[in-house]
């Protein structure tokens, strides 16, 4: 019971962890980015810094002992990369080629192509309470920020690519997480620098093709270095959380209740930047949180059977124990002095 309090208690932390830092970094980037403030119009190699303070909190963490290192495959880690930064590149194109009603439908279908990607790479199934909670975020959500639609053949390809590439850099983490038992902050850690690397180098490029603007032209002053700093900051924080809530939830879940960032920053942008607010996102707001409470209860529906359904056998035996029981079952059992099989158990 009191594993279960703590592991709950983490799962919160992880989660607003999640929201603040985002949440946070939004409104740090609003200021930076916008005609209003700093007009630093280079998003793509600002990520590249956010990703090279986050490597270098790595590093560090590494070089002190207070975080493991263990093996992962390089590939694995570069295709990993490159699937990450096709979803930035992606993501900040179909931005930019498409109206910001469509941008948002993009964003939304992520829920679906992730539930869908994740059925077909790990056969992985949901219930029908799931479902329909996802179908009242998705309402919800496009109620309260979709306004104009508009699309053309390149920033429909472009809105594919970053779907695509989000949902699968997502359902990732996950995997690589479980498959080389590696915490998110070392996987964070060992990922970053080859995504930093590559977005400082292409960054500025993919900005100039955006903007029309070379970032080595830019002046920067005292105050935007102030705010590139605290939102590489907040970066760190963001990436970290991404990782951990992913590793102990799942993609979907990490995109249901992501949306709560959404309508945490059209409050805040009526709060501190005088948004207009109307009824229209009142309600489209209710509708999501609505739905979000749905999908929590789902989710807590579905541990409850599953937890009837193991079997009680499994808890008294070691995971070690478990497989090798499994393997003499099937008659395949290797003995551990001969390295002959086995087809039985001795008396």
């Amino acid at each position: 019971m009191e594993v279960e309090k703590k592991s709950a208690v983490s799962d919160m932390g992880a989660w607003a962890m999640n929201v603040v830092s985002s949440v946070g970094i939004i409104m740090a980037n609003k200021q930076l980015m916008s005609s209003n403030g700093y007009a630093f119009k280079f998003a793509t190699t600002l990520t590249g810094f956010h990703f090279a303070v986050t490597a270098i909190v790595g590093m560090i963490s590494n070089a002190m002992g207070l975080s493991t290192s263990k093996h992962v495959p390089f590939w694995e880690l570069l295709w990993f990369s490159v699937v990450a930064n096709m979803s930035i590149t992606g993501m900040n194109l179909s931005l930019m080629l498409n109206s910001v009603g469509f941008y948002q439908i993009s964003k939304l279908s992520m829920i679906p192509v992730v539930c869908i990607m994740e059925w077909m790479l790990h056969n992985k199934q949901y219930s029908r309470e799931v479902k329909l909670s996802v179908v009242i975020v998705v309402i919800g959500v496009g109620v309260c920020t979709v306004t104009d639609v508009k699309v053309n053949a390149k920033g429909f390809l472009c809105a594919c690519v970053a779907v695509v590439a989000t949902s699968l850099q997502q359902i990732s983490i996950g995997s690589l997480q479980k498959k080389y038992s590696i915490g998110s902050f070392e996987l964070l850690s060992k990922t970053t620098p080859i995504q930093a690397g590559s977005l400082l180098v292409l960054g500025p490029v993919v900005d100039y093709y955006l903007s029309g603007s070379l970032v080595f032209d830019y002046n920067f002053g005292g105050g935007v270095i102030m705010f590139i700093l605290l939102s590489c900051s907040l970066a760190v924080f963001c990436n970290v959380s991404q990782y951990l809530c992913i590793g102990r939830f799942s993609a979907v879940s990490f995109q249901v209740l992501g949306h709560m960032k959404t309508v945490c920053v059209l409050i805040l942008g009526w709060v501190l930047f005088d948004s207009q607010l109307t009824f229209k996102n009142i309600m489209g707001m209710l509708v999501a949180v609505v739905g979000m409470i749905v999908y929590s209860w789902a989710m807590e529906l579905e541990k409850q059977v599953h937890a009837k359904t193991l079997p009680h056998a499994k808890n008294s035996l070691t995971e070690e124990e478990f497989r090798l029981l499994e393997r003499i079952n099937s008659g395949a059992a290797k003995d551990p002095e001969t390295g002959g099989t086995k087809t039985g158990i001795k008396g």
